[in-house]
């Protein structure tokens, strides 16, 4: 009886094997995670080389402290930036995607880096944020310009702020200008927060 039992049971036995393996092998690829997905931002290997077009009427030369000395990542990978070494004039900007007031004014941030091109830079950090999140909104808003990392909150500990979102205005000696907390920016605000306290004209 055992026998004839086991006789029965071992080619239902082989079938189940093989369907195993065959299964194994007929798996379709896995698919790209969102981590492999490339990054919407600029590379920020250009960051410490200063902006050469039309300076317009430079800010003073006195006053102003200097950018905190940290090194943080770059979100597209490559060699760590130390942030005094972010060419100016500049305007940085912190943010992350979870920040209602960041999202809003991202765009505009976007539409600055374009229209002064060449004579300034706009340069992104993403403070407490997910890769994921902040991939999503690169892609979402059009946002191409450099994004450094900071995900422990250094330049906002580095600068007695703990709110976001957070925008640094800094001439082309280094020196912080003026920091702005007042919420999101628009075009025609940012405009003038940069003539007044960098000295370019740019169109709104």
């Amino acid at each position: 009886m055992n026998r004839r039992l086991a006789l029965l049971v071992l080619p239902l036995l082989l079938l189940v094997v093989a369907g195993c393996t065959a299964a194994a092998d007929d798996a379709p690829a896995p698919r790209a995670t969102a981590a492999e997905r490339p990054s919407p931002f600029r590379d920020c290997a250009a960051l410490s080389t200063a902006p050469t077009a039309g300076a317009g009427t430079p800010a003073p030369a006195t006053g102003g402290e200097t950018l905190p000395e940290l090194t943080l990542t770059c979100f597209t990978g490559g060699a760590p930036v130390t942030l005094r070494d972010v060419a100016g004039p500049a305007v940085i900007n912190v943010w992350a995607s979870w920040c209602p007031p960041c999202r809003k004014e991202l765009p505009a941030f976007q539409r600055l880096s374009e229209r002064a091109a060449g004579r300034l830079q706009v340069v992104g950090v993403n403070s407490r944020d997910s890769r994921n999140g902040a991939r999503s909104i690169g892609e979402d808003f059009g946002v191409r310009f450099p994004i450094l990392v900071d995900q422990g909150e250094a330049l906002q500990r580095a600068l007695n702020r703990n709110a976001i979102p957070l925008t640094l205005f800094v001439d082309g000696q280094g020196r912080i200008r003026h920091i702005d907390a007042t919420g999101a920016l628009d075009d025609a605000r940012l405009a003038e927060l940069v003539r007044q306290h960098l000295g370019l004209a740019v169109p709104a």
